[in-house]
């Protein structure tokens, strides 16, 4: 072992599974991190919170080789350590589970566990050595997966384990999660946690790495937070509170619950009735869906992922053609024989944050205030000439940047040079200047900080008081349950139930977005 692997990190060195002494790492004139100082103690949970854009995802990415500090030291059990590439990290008992889960769906269990050690030239010995080796984990840790099922068929909790179970198999003794319980119910979030009660028990390091202050109140013994690539504060979780907390993150006091007066309903605005849709492959993905929601109101639809919320917003919004049912919308009607393009249900007052906003809500290569613009751009806001008034367009987006609070407030950069919390808030920013009659919502707070989901929030209260008809679609259920008056759980396509926001409670909504309905959840 050479004189630099020797190096320790103090007396304390067994302490700590991991140690980070003035990481730093810039992109061009971009500091993504700053002079970093991190501990992180052998067999503990270990949260990590930071505005958007404070530079987790990069620290995160250091600590797992897919980039290089510019500067700094790294300790793991002590000893210094250089981190180049992710096999290096793997190699140091340092594994990740990605926000994305990095599996292949069409492979089974096994097969996605196995690839990159496969175990040599005779993949039968590594097959069943990795099928014992699975077996074993599943039962230390509760996390029991058929091997042999594909991946495809799993669930999102099922393939979370399978992800924790391949770093683990790789040797993890550090884990790192990031965001792991955005696509979860709360109830698969628990099984997650109580796994990780376990990891922990039997000495494994956890780094948790969430927006959710609940989560981290629940489960970290210690947290980091970050703001603006620098470390701004360390606390003992027994020792802080929620507050305590989003200050930290965003420098100033944050509203943590919405406020908003009970709703001054008006007409019914959008009314869907019946709805159907098939998928490229023949499946029914939308089935016999009714709702309506009145001016002045939100409803909330809360469900898994991929229970039927994107089709539904992209009939809402004329992306999709229904095969059954209607939609009523300000006066327009929505069917197969009569469908809607969205310019078409743009011009009657329809709005629409997109849940995913590269693909729908942006064009990257586009500079800000072009998209500050887009789908509009053949009104008033560019100018009523031949030509776009490029000088008009410019101040408008610097306007909706200084109000939207986007970071750089440069209207020329394009919106791939944006951190994904900013590329939201240039969306919110354009769809809330229409001033719609309805709005259909996707994710609105995916990826923003809590200074920003606050603000956001405000806005669409206003936009509801102002006699508007919201459709909120959101995976996270504090914010379906905080903005809604009225919520509709998904489950396969279905409407299960639709309930009261004030009379409702996590766990009601947990089951009924298992597919338990709401009669039967009374």
């Amino acid at each position: 072992m050479s004189e630099t692997q020797n190096e320790t990190s103090g007396a304390n060195a067994a302490r700590y599974a991991l140690e980070l002494q003035g990481i730093s790492k810039s992109f061009g004139l971009v500091r993504a991190n700053r002079d970093i100082n991190l501990k992180i103690e052998t067999g503990t949970i270990h949260g990590i919170i930071g505005e958007n854009g404070a530079g987790k995802s990069t620290l995160m990415n250091i600590l797992f080789g897919m980039h290089r500090a510019d500067s700094g030291k790294m300790f793991v059990d002590g000893q210094k350590t250089k981190i180049r590439t992710s096999a290096d990290a793997i190699a140091h008992g340092i594994g990740m589970v990605h926000q994305h889960f990095m599996l292949v769906n069409r492979f089974s269990v096994l097969e996605n566990v196995m690839l990159g050690s496969e175990g040599g030239s005779l993949l039968k010995q590594g097959k069943q050595a990795t099928i014992a080796r699975l077996q074993e984990l599943g039962e230390t840790y509760g996390m029991v997966v058929d091997p042999h099922a594909l991946i495809s068929d799993l669930n999102v909790g099922m393939r979370q384990r399978v992800e924790i179970l391949k770093a683990l198999k790789g040797g993890a003794r550090i884990l790192i999660l990031d965001e792991p319980t955005g696509v979860l119910t709360p109830q698969e979030t628990e099984q997650l946690f109580e796994i990780l009660r376990v990891l922990r028990a039997d000495g494994v390091t956890v780094l948790l790495i969430t927006h959710k202050l609940a989560e981290i109140m629940e489960i970290t013994d210690n947290v980091s937070i970050m703001r603006a690539g620098k470390m701004v504060g360390h606390r003992a979780t027994a020792d802080t509170s929620p507050q305590e907390l989003a200050e930290l993150m965003v420098g100033r006091k944050v509203l943590l619950n919405v406020d908003k007066d009970a709703p001054q309903t008006n007409d019914v605005l959008l009314d869907v009735q019946g709805l159907g849709a098939m998928s490229s492959r023949g499946h029914r993905i939308l089935d016999d869906v009714s709702f309506h929601v009145k001016g002045g109101e939100i409803l909330g639809i809360a469900g898994v992922s991929g229970n039927g919320q994107t089709p539904l917003m992209e009939i809402l919004t004329g992306m999709r053609i229904p095969d059954r049912g209607h939609v009523e919308i300000l006066g327009e009607t929505i069917s197969h024989d009569a469908p809607k393009t969205p310019k078409q249900l743009r011009e009657i007052g329809v709005g629409h944050i997109p849940e995913d906003r590269h693909v729908h809500g942006l064009v990257l290569d586009f500079e800000a205030q072009e998209n500050m613009i887009l789908g509009y751009h053949d009104g008033a806001l560019s100018g009523d000439g031949r030509l776009m008034d490029r000088a008009g367009i410019r101040t408008h987006c610097e306007t909706q940047m200084e109000k939207y609070d986007v970071r750089p407030r440069d209207p020329l950069l394009p919106a791939a040079n944006f951190s994904g919390g900013n590329q939201q808030k240039i969306v919110i920013a354009r769809e809330m200047y229409s001033h719609p009659k309805v709005l259909i919502v996707g994710q609105p707070t995916r990826g923003v900080d809590v200074g920003a989901i606050e603000f956001i929030h405000k806005q669409l209260i206003a936009l509801r008081d102002a006699g508007c008809a919201i459709v909120v679609v959101s995976v996270e259920l504090d914010e379906v349950m905080g903005l809604s008056d009225r919520i509709m759980v998904m489950n396969d396509g279905k409407n299960i139930g639709i309930v009261d926001a004030d009379k409702t409670d996590t766990n009601m909504l947990g089951l009924m977005m298992a597919g338990i309905e709401q009669e039967a959840v009374a």
